[in-house]
């Protein structure tokens, strides 16, 4: 048989030319997610804010709040006792890119950074040292301000005015040179009508402003976000603008990359689209529990009533997470990628208390999903052994083929390292906003897990200082029957760790004579 092509087949692939030239950009902008620009993988954070373990149906929650979460599990290494280091944004964040504990980098409260040394010891700088492309992208102001101290090592720094349907934040579009330093300021000279402003005129001029144009936003998009468009610190963006623009960039980032995306769904207020709302009935049997001492006098009806919106909402972010999923499914993306699924806190609606602004350490505030499929992986794998946010960074530097540093507090997750999981790790999470950056810990909540028990010790409360409490997580897991006093010698045991762990960390903060 002739092997050599005739003058008619020729012609034929002479005539193909235009077309072929004018698609294949498309073509080799697709192929190059399937075969890689490199030998080094992709790694995608996706990072959902407020979200709590308890609330997703994967984990039991008697709720189908994110079916899309079950699918993706079955590819993915499934993490059933993940815990934040801590319970609001900025210190949770802050252990996810430095890998350590709010008592080391000293992001202590809202609108914080980390101390100096952190700028350059982040998840950021160390895979410069491997010529991956660092993109952070943030909704939520406060994780803004760490992304702004470490942007010497990002590559694209993406503000959130970018992508947002409104966003009346002066320092996203006026100050991105002194980012960390004007969303501070702004914080103090436009506040809200209801609070102390440090300006007389400018504050209400602007809120009356903002507030008609928002009303007229509102009332445009009435149909498909009755309770309102998803948004938080003057801003609106609805959740699927953010998940195409994040699909728009990953046909376009440069690999190897390095790229963290939070999104502030499905934190307060809750505002899912139209087809989500009253998608839940009131058969939701939860565990009724006493007021706590830093109880907000919520009623358990008004409780119940804020969980629905937020199961509701959270199954509004599963249904974006699920299409962003199907994208990088098709376009082959997932070949070369690692995606990491996860949260920087919960919400409680329980003993009195919503939301997360809390002094307490309870289960719904601080236990996180975290799901990580690496490239190609198509079986699922569960971990039930306790793990940590600071775990992330030692985690992704290790599976990209880069070392651990020695400032790093966390470990190698389970399975991707050499070593047997410890069962008997001890690990903990820290709430301190209302305490010093630079003074011993005078006010503060700790909670300690070992194997199967949580202990939580407070500091320096009005009329609630040094104040132990134990739970037996294995058989307790709703933290109903406080050990303490009862099982003394587990009881000792955990104390006596976290009292001198406490005492290390306050040594290079105490005044010297």
């Amino acid at each position: 048989m002739n092997s050599h092509p005739s003058r008619r087949d020729f012609l034929k692939l002479v005539s193909l030319l235009p077309f072929l030239t004018s698609k294949l950009p498309e073509y080799v902008d697709k192929v190059r997610y399937v075969i890689g620009d490199s030998d080094q993988p992709n790694v995608l954070i996706l990072v959902f804010d407020a979200l709590s373990a308890l609330n997703i149906s994967l984990y039991g929650y008697q709720r189908d709040t994110m079916p899309n979460i079950t699918h993706f599990a079955e590819s993915a290494t499934v993490f059933h006792s993940h815990y934040s280091a801590a319970n609001f944004t900025a210190p949770g964040v802050a252990s996810i890119l430095t890998g350590t504990y709010p008592w080391t980098n000293r992001c202590f409260s809202h609108h914080s950074t980390t101390i100096d040394k952190y700028t350059t010891r982040n998840i950021f700088s160390e895979f410069s040292r491997r010529n991956y492309t660092k993109i952070g992208f943030s909704q939520n102001l406060n994780v803004n301000i760490l992304l702004g101290q470490f942007r010497e090592n990002l590559d694209e720094f993406t503000l959130p005015n970018e992508i947002a349907l409104a966003d009346y934040n002066l320092s996203d579009n006026l100050f991105l040179n002194d980012y960390t330093v004007a969303v501070r300021g702004e914080r103090v000279y436009l506040k809200k009508p209801s609070e102390v402003s440090n300006s007389l005129f400018l504050s209400p001029i602007f809120w009356a402003l903002k507030t008609l144009h928002k009303r007229n936003i509102q009332n445009e998009l009435q149909r498909d976000f009755p309770r309102g468009i998803p948004g938080y610190y003057d801003m609106l963006y609805p959740l699927e603008d953010t998940i195409d623009w994040i699909m728009q960039k990953l046909r376009s980032w440069p690999q190897p990359f390095l790229a963290y995306m939070h999104m502030m769904p499905p934190h307060n207020p809750y505002n899912p689209r139209r087809e989500f709302i009253n998608i839940f009935d009131s058969s939701l049997r939860s565990v009724s529990k006493p007021a706590h001492f830093f109880s907000e006098g919520h009623s358990e009806e008004n409780l119940a009533r804020l969980r629905t919106f937020y199961d509701e909402y959270i199954a509004y972010v599963d249904s974006e997470f699920g299409r962003l999923y199907d994208f990088m499914q098709n376009e082959g993306m997932l070949d070369n990628t690692w995606v990491v699924f996860t949260s920087d806190h919960g919400e409680m609606f329980e003993r009195g208390i919503t939301k997360h602004t809390t002094p307490t350490l309870y289960q719904p505030v601080i236990r996180v999903p975290l799901l990580i499929s690496e490239p190609g992986q198509i079986e699922r794998q569960d971990v039930y052994t306790s793990t940590s946010s600071i775990d992330l960074l030692p985690t992704l530097l290790h599976v990209t083929g880069k070392s651990v540093p020695e400032w790093c507090e966390g470990e190698i997750l389970p399975p991707y390292g050499e070593k047997e999981p410890d069962i008997n790790r001890s690990i903990f999470a820290v709430e301190a906003k209302s305490n010093p950056k630079y003074r011993p810990f005078i006010k503060s909540t700790f909670a300690l897990f070992r194997g199967q028990y949580k202990l939580i010790y407070y500091i320096g409360y009005d009329d609630f200082d040094s104040v132990f409490e134990l739970y037996d997580l294995a058989n307790d897991p709703e933290e109903l029957n406080n050990l303490y006093d009862s099982s003394k010698s587990i009881a000792s045991d955990l104390s006596n760790e976290l009292l001198t762990r406490i005492q290390q960390v306050n040594e290079e903060y105490i005044p010297k004579e």
